[in-house]
């Protein structure tokens, strides 16, 4: 029998010990029922299902791998799309809908300024928490790694928003459309209050046209650079003119301060409003070509093949900018199947993966997102417009440390906890401010945050070295194992393992 295949009555009986341990009984049984190597070749196995999880979510644990390995890639990728959301699972923050009370308003005394500020932060890291607890345990990994696609493509960030009310609307928003039309999500970004905040568009008048939005849709919604003109721009911040936002934080239309004169917008004349110049854009070829080429680096390759983009971008435009079939057709790609380790993680691939795939939760999800925040992927606050460049970005000399740190207080007690996750040169003692609090506090509340290897090999039956590698890597090991490991043995040195990195 394959060492992956067991009866279904040996995982019935470690039971006991996994209920006693507090892990999932259902996993090993779903896992050797399966009997993953008889049917892997009948599908896309063990390596296609990693694969394939990897990409389209934050890792996965051998059981929900063992769901995909005998479908055919055709069934697994329609699998996954049948499985989307429109909506998160994780009950959202109680303060959602308060009226949002900016410390800058007048007649504040300065303690009362200071209250809503820490106020503020307060529910700003809860925020963050909220979603990192909706990407860890959704029944639909990718529309939270849609919703963070979007994210990273209509930028909008706390610091200059300066509302977690308005950046938890936008997160809904993004999270309704993820999956659904591009042209549709792109005008109701561009009346999302955060966004209108973070681009100034609630600050364009006639006669004072502000050119941020202008320029940022098309540059870096929807066109891309080199096509369209400054012209373009002037008169397209002509056109959203009018636009605004009332007392309560909502989308309003100002007819007094709208500018309605006639524009030249790529090369076409007329009294054209926000709206009209969105549609206006969506009538340029370059969209779906840009918008395609973007998926594609998140989810093949850091180098999009430029005829395989073509063929893509011809169908989305027919589609009339329907994601779901792009993301369905971009999936089902060749380049997709052949393109293992191409990616470097994201730090929330990285981390949230690893928690995934070792059915492990940190005791605060505070604390994970200012370990997020330190590896340089802080959610609801991007460096600049432009987003997270990903990549090889991700990785530095500081970053490195802190994921390899990271791992090694996952895998194994190998360091004393009071240097978890310690930054270079001194770090956290050298620190001052907020930064180091921060840092304090991803140390401290992930101190206790750690694998049992031979609990988690025995509930998969993982038996070997080998065995792991096909679970946790997308490729080889670059440092190979001795065949005398045990599943459980080989854990830590595959989780650190250059491989473990890219996806």
């Amino acid at each position: 029998m394959p060492t992956l295949c067991r009866p279904l009555t040996t995982a019935a009986s470690a039971i006991p010990y996994i209920a006693k341990t507090r892990r999932r009984a259902a996993s090993a049984l779903l896992l050797a029922a399966l009997c993953l190597p008889a049917l892997a070749q009948a599908g896309i196995g063990v390596a296609g299902a990693r694969h394939l999880l990897s990409r389209t979510g934050f890792g996965a644990n051998p059981a929900q791998i063992a769901v995909y390995a005998p479908l055919s890639r055709e069934a697994a990728v329609d699998r996954l799309l049948a499985n989307t959301r429109a909506s998160a699972a994780t009950p959202p923050p109680a303060w959602i809908d308060e009226a949002f009370e900016r410390p800058g308003q007048p007649n504040l005394s300065e303690d009362e300024k200071k209250a809503l500020q820490k106020l503020r932060a307060e529910h700003a890291v809860e925020l963050r928490g909220w979603w990192l607890n909706e990407m860890r345990y959704t029944s639909s990994p990718l529309s939270e790694k849609m919703t963070l696609f979007w994210h990273n493509h209509f930028v909008s960030a706390l610091d200059k928003v300066r509302s977690p009310q308005l950046m938890y609307r936008q997160n809904a928003l993004l999270r309704q459309y993820a999956l659904g039309n591009f042209g549709d999500m792109l005008h109701a970004v561009a009346r999302d209050p955060a966004m209108m905040r973070y681009l100034d568009t609630a600050n364009n008048r006639k006669g004072q046209p502000n050119e941020n939005f202008a320029r940022e849709v098309m540059e870096l919604f929807t066109l891309g650079e080199g096509h369209y003109s400054e012209q373009d721009i002037r008169e397209a911040a002509r056109a959203f003119t009018g636009w605004g936002l009332d007392r309560d934080e909502r989308f309003v239309k100002r007819p007094r301060l709208h500018d309605d004169g006639d524009k030249l917008i790529f090369g076409q004349r007329g009294d054209f409003d926000g709206d009209t110049v969105l549609d206006l854009l969506l009538q340029q070829p370059a969209v779906a070509d840009f918008i395609t080429a973007k998926l594609w680096k998140a989810f093949i390759s850091p180098q999009p093949d430029p005829a395989a983009v073509k063929r893509l971008a011809a169908g989305f435009r027919n589609s009339r900018y329907e994601i779901k079939p792009l993301l369905r057709a971009i999936l089902l790609s060749p380049q997709f199947w052949n393109s293992q380790g191409q990616l470097v993680k994201s730090p929330l691939e990285l981390t949230l993966g690893t928690l995934v795939t070792f059915d492990l939760s940190p005791p605060d999800w505070r604390a994970l997102a200012g370990l997020n925040r330190q590896l340089g992927q802080d959610v609801f606050a991007p460096p600049n417009v432009k987003g997270w460049p990903g990549g090889e970005a991700w990785i530095n000399s500081a970053t490195l440390l802190s994921r390899k740190q990271f791992l090694d207080r996952i895998a194994r007690d190998a360091a004393p906890a009071r240097n978890a996750f310690a930054l270079p040169d001194g770090g956290m003692n050298e620190m001052q401010g907020r930064e180091a609090r921060i840092n304090r506090l991803a140390a401290a509340g992930l101190r206790s945050l750690k694998l049992q290897p031979d609990e988690w090999s025995a509930i998969y039956q993982i038996r070997s070295a080998q065995d792991a590698a096909k679970f946790l890597l997308a490729l080889p090991p670059a440092n190979p194992l001795p065949d005398s490991l045990s599943g459980a043995q080989a854990i830590a040195p595959l989780l650190l393992d250059p491989v473990y990195q890219v996806h």
